[in-house]
C-alpha cells in the first residue's frame, strides 16, 4: 500500500548505525523530511513528524533502536485522530451511515464496497440511492448492488431526497438491517445548495455516523474538502478512494492529522472488495516493512469459512488437494481483493507487492489457462488429477485451445505447487494457519 514510502523509512533508519552519532541522526532527519515531503505528506504534519522524531532519539540515545521506537510513535500520533476507527455499530440497529463526497470522488462506488465489506462480515444492509443530482446515479447504484448481491432502496418518482431517505431508514427498522448506507449528492465544487441539501438530510435521518469520500488522486485538496465538510455539515470519518491511483501515497499519512478526522477506511482497487480498514498501528506496522498479520487474519477470516479451511488443510497435508478445491480458493482469493494489499500483509514479503500490482486473479493469462484446462476436464479428473494419461491430456489441450506442452506444464506447477504446500502443512504451516483463522473468526463481531 505504501510501497516508496516504506522503502525510503528503511533507508532512512539504515543511515544510524552507531550510538551517539549526532552526525548521523541529523543526515536520518534530513533525509526522512526530504522523503515524506516528496511523497506529497503535508508539509505541516511533516514538519511536526521530523521535529518529534529528532527531540525522542535524543531522549533516549542516539541509536537505531530508538529512532526507531520514536518513529514508530510518531507515525501512530499523526494517523489517529479522536473519533472511531473502523466501522463501528450502533447499539440499536440499524447503524445509519450517510455517504457524502464531492462528484467524481468515487463515492458511490465506495457505497458499494464499504456494503460488500460488511456483507462478507456476515451483516444485512441496505443501500439507499439519494443521489439525485447525478442522473446516472441511481443507474450505478442499482447496478453495484446487483453484483455484491445488497440490497436497494430507490425511488424514481420521487425528486426529494430528504423523503427517499426517510422511507429508507424505515424499511431498514421494519425489515431487521443491520446497517443502511445513504449515498447522497455530490457536486463538482463544495457550493451552497450543495451543503444545505446535505445539512437538511442530515438533520431529518440523525445518521449514526457521516462518512466523507475523499479523492486520492487531488492530493491536498482532498484534505481542504474534507476540512469544508467537517466545517460546514460535521464529518465522523474519511474513506480515501482511488489510494491505488496515488503513486505517493502522503495524502493518507496526513489527512488525519490535518482534517482532525479518522480515516476509516481506503480504497486500494477499482473492484468491490478493495476496500481496506485503516487502523493506525497495523498501518504502522506495514510502513515499517513488519506487515499486518492481525489484518491478514480478519480479512481472511471474513471470506473463509472456518470449517472449510480445516478440511482444505487436511487434504493438503493428505496430498488430495484437487482442482476442485483450486478453484475454490480462487474464487476466495479473489473476494479478499488486490492481491498485492494481501501480500504486503505478509512480514518479509512486502517488497513483493510492487511485482504483484498488474496481476488480475480474473484476467490474467496464466489464470485464464488454468479455468479453461479445468473447464475442459471431467468431474473425475478435477477430484483426481492423477487419472490424467496421454489421451485424456490430448482432449483437456483441444478443448481449453491449448497445445499438449501447455497443458503438461501447467498440471507439473498445479503437482508440484501441492507438494510444496503438503511440505509446509507437516511443518505446522496450515495448522498454525487455520488456529490463526479460528481467533480472527472469534473477535470479528456478527
Amino acid at each position: 500500500m505504501f510501497d516508496f514510502i516504506t522503502d525510503s523509512i528503511k533507508g532512512t533508519i539504515n543511515k544510524i548505525r552507531f550510538q551517539d552519532d549526532e552526525k548521523a541522526l541529523k543526515n536520518a532527519i534530513a533525509e526522512l523530511r526530504k522523503s515524506l515531503l516528496k511523497f506529497d505528506v503535508h508539509h505541516k504534519t511533516t514538519k511536526q513528524l521530523v521535529t518529534n522524531v529528532e527531540i525522542e532519539t535524543k531522549k533516549a540515545g542516539i541509536g537505531q533502536n530508538s529512532f526507531l521506537k520514536a518513529l514508530k510513535d510518531e507515525l501512530t500520533s499523526i494517523l489517529t485522530a479522536k473519533g472511531n476507527q473502523g466501522f463501528v455499530f450502533s447499539s440499536t440497529p440499524p447503524t445509519v451511515i450517510l455517504m457524502t463526497g464531492l462528484q467524481g470522488s468515487g463515492k458511490t462506488t465506495t457505497t458499494g464496497k464499504l456494503a460488500n465489506y460488511l456483507k462478507l462480515r456476515k451483516k444485512k444492509v441496505l443501500v439507499a440511492a439519494c443521489d439525485l443530482q447525478r442522473l446516472a446515479a441511481v443507474e450505478q447504484l442499482k447496478q453495484i448492488a446487483a453484483q455484491i448481491d445488497v440490497d436497494i432502496y430507490f425511488d424514481d418518482n420521487e425528486k426529494d431526497p430528504i423523503k427517499i431517505a426517510l422511507a429508507a431508514k424505515e424499511k431498514a427498522k421494519k425489515e431487521l438491517y443491520d446497517v443502511l448506507l445513504i449515498d447522497t449528492a455530490g457536486r463538482l465544487a463544495i457550493d451552497e445548495d450543495l451543503m444545505n441539501e446535505l445539512y437538511n438530510v442530515k438533520e431529518a435521518v440523525k445518521p449514526n455516523e457521516i462518512f466523507y469520500v475523499a479523492d486520492a488522486l487531488t492530493g491536498h485538496d482532498a484534505t481542504r474538502t474534507a476540512t469544508t465538510f467537517k466545517e460546514k455539515i460535521g464529518i465522523d470519518g474519511v474513506i480515501l478512494s482511488k489510494f491505488d491511483g496515488d503513486t505517493k501515497g502522503g495524502v493518507a499519512l496526513s489527512i488525519a492529522n490535518q482534517v482532525e478526522v479518522p480515516l476509516r477506511f481506503i480504497g486500494i482497487g477499482e473492484k468491490m472488495p478493495d476496500l481496506e480498514v485503516f487502523i493506525p498501528d497495523r498501518i504502522v506496522s506495514r510502513l515499517l516493512g513488519a506487515g499486518d498479520i492481525e489484518g491478514l487474519a480478519e480479512k481472511t477470516a471474513a471470506v473463509m469459512d472456518e470449517k472449510k479451511a480445516k478440511v482444505v488443510a487436511k487434504k493438503i497435508q493428505k496430498g488430495e488437494f484437487n482442482f476442485n478445491d483450486f478453484l475454490e480458493q480462487l474464487e476466495m482469493m479473489k473476494k479478499l481483493g488486490s492481491l498485492k494489499s494481501v501480500i504486503s500483509m505478509i512480514p518479509g514479503l512486502s517488497q513483493m507487492a510492487g511485482a504483484l500490482k498488474e496481476m488480475d486473479l480474473d484476467n490474467s493469462k496464466e489464470v485464464v489457462q488454468i479455468k479453461a484446462l479445468i473447464s475442459s476436464m471431467t468431474p473425475k479428473e478435477r477430484e483426481n488429477p492423477d487419472l490424467l494419461n496421454p489421451s485424456r491430456k490430448k482432449r483437456i489441450s483441444t478443448g481449453a485451445g491449448l497445445n499438449e506442452m501447455q497443458v503438461n506444464k501447467i498440471l507439473k506447477q498445479f503437482k508440484n505447487a501441492s507438494k510444496m504446500a503438503k511440505k509446509l502443512s507437516s511443518k505446522g504451516g496450515m495448522k498454525g494457519f487455520t488456529n490463526m483463522l479460528s481467533q480472527a473468526q472469534k473477535g470479528i463481531p456478527r
